[in-house]
């Protein structure tokens, strides 16, 4: 009798599967739009294990306190500007048709408003590199060019923490519990060393698959394996 795929163990809400959430500070993301200028100040660098690079804790003018992925050469004490009158400096949180051509971002918003989505990682940024009728083009760190709404706001600067992926992790305890603070499976067998009632993939009979690895569209969880859906298949010449 067959085994469930991690896909289908992932449903049951065992402990294992289960983000440690209570230990995350908070949501991080751009406080509500702020038209003229938002003033506030670093109270705090901290770590959170549900990301890769540090937050800065910024209390303003008006009481409120926010969570926001902090930049290289960010310090505690130094003040952060949010709002189309902000300077073009590290940290400060403008909308990208006032954001000269070529200055380094970093969460940059989807929509105007939803707090930012893209470029959030450690050591991470992308560039603007022209407005257009059509909106404002960026350069992502992976070399594709986007489109984006004039009145999407991005932080200036480059995310801190560049040097993380440095340092070797050396254990695999280290890997594990990097995985575990995240809701990471590790680790991670490959599919063609498991035994037949383990995997589709799996005994030694089909370690050379003859027949294609791709899956359907409509395949069940059980069967979702391989390259799902794919938007073509056989081998590019």
């Amino acid at each position: 009798m067959g085994k469930n795929l991690t896909s289908q163990k992932r449903g049951k809400g065992s402990s294992r599967y289960r983000a440690p959430s209570f230990r995350y500070p908070g949501k991080v993301k751009h406080r509500s739009y702020d038209k003229d200028l938002a003033v506030g100040k670093v109270k705090d660098i901290i770590h959170s294990p549900a990301h890769y690079a540090p937050l800065a804790v910024v209390a303003f003018e008006d009481k409120k306190q926010t969570l926001m992925i902090s930049p290289e050469g960010l310090k505690v004490g130094e003040k952060v500007e949010i709002g189309e009158k902000a300077k073009v400096d590290a940290g400060n949180i403008l909308p990208l048709n006032r954001i000269p051509d070529g200055t380094a971002v970093y969460n940059i918003e989807g929509a105007p408003g939803d707090g930012g989505k893209f470029v959030r990682s450690s050591g991470g940024f992308a560039r603007v590199t022209g407005k257009t009728q059509k909106g404002v083009s960026i350069l992502l760190p992976s070399k594709k060019q986007r489109l984006f709404n004039p009145m999407c706001r991005a932080a200036i600067g480059i995310v801190a923490g560049s040097g993380r992926k440095e340092k070797p992790l050396l254990k695999a305890g280290k890997a594990h519990h990097k995985k575990k603070a995240r809701n990471k499976l590790y680790p991670i067998t490959s599919s063609t060393s498991m035994n037949a009632v383990d995997h589709p993939f799996g005994g030694s009979r089909s370690s050379k698959k003859g027949i294609p690895t791709a899956s359907g569209k409509h395949a069940p969880p059980g069967a979702k394996v391989g390259s799902i859906s794919p938007r073509r298949s056989g081998k590019r010449k």
